[in-house]
């Protein structure tokens, strides 16, 4: 079965973003293998926020685009407002879907709000966080809330020297 691994970079502080959706403070570490983390995916979920910032950032680097299917969750968005993606307002369901189908890992990218939706109903498998040695102050936090306490276990780790970041992942 396919896994579900939300995979982010937060502050040491707990946050995803300031408190303007800024991620300015996340370095680019040049050990990180991007390319690599990509191939161990093949589709992405995103919430609306996240589809958002990305849909900016493409418009500003037309190369930064991943090709791989992307979900969208959202209530207010129209398929039309979500070109080359698909779009559900069901993200327990479109989940669970995806994870019975054969194929490589799915990408959990970004946003804190479907993260709490997908943990609540324990589709995600793994957490990964890629944390940065800054303290924001404030911000989007990682998690926004949780309704009851989860233990993770430490599958790996690793310590980026040029930028002191720690990437972390657990699964649960």
């Amino acid at each position: 079965m396919r896994r579900v691994r939300y995979s982010v970079a937060m502050s040491l502080d707990g946050y995803i973003a300031g408190p303007n959706g800024e991620y300015d403070w996340i370095p680019m570490d040049p050990d990180i293998d991007f390319g690599a983390l990509f191939k161990q995916f093949d589709t992405r979920l995103m919430g609306r926020k996240s589809w958002d910032e990305a849909q900016r950032v493409v418009a500003e680097n037309p190369g930064a685009v991943m090709e791989m299917p992307t979900y969208v969750f959202s209530r207010t968005l129209r398929q039309a407002d979500c070109p080359g993606a698909i779009l559900s307002n069901d993200a327990v369901k479109t989940v669970a879907e995806l994870k019975a189908l054969q194929g490589k890992d799915i990408w959990l990218w970004g946003g804190g709000e479907l993260f709490q939706s997908l943990l609540e109903a324990r589709l995600v498998d793994a957490v990964e966080l890629a944390i940065v040695p800054v303290l924001l102050g404030k911000g989007i936090p990682m998690l926004p809330a949780l309704g009851k306490r989860l233990t993770l276990e430490l599958e790996q780790h690793r310590l980026y020297r040029k930028t002191g970041t720690v990437l972390v992942r657990y699964t649960l």
